[in-house]
């Protein structure tokens, strides 16, 4: 059985890159984008790497709990 909602890092270039939240159920993947060095990020809105994998794994834990509550 595959695991209802897991979480992916995507990191193509040093120092910066995404942490992706996946839906097994056919949702759309959930993107939180980083970068580490300051001077190249291109949006005031982009993330540090902490930062981006604490949001994905705080929303994962939200929506496992939505699952574990609707099972129960």
């Amino acid at each position: 059985m595959t695991a209802p909602i897991t979480i992916k890092k995507h990191e193509a270039v040093p120092g910066t890159g995404s942490y992706e939240v996946r839906f097994a159920d056919g949702r759309p993947s959930v993107y939180f984008y980083w970068d580490d060095l300051p001077g190249r990020r291109l949006q005031p809105d982009l993330l540090t790497r902490s930062e981006a994998e604490a949001r994905a794994k705080e929303l994962a834990r939200i929506e496992r709990d939505k699952l574990a509550g609707a099972g129960a």
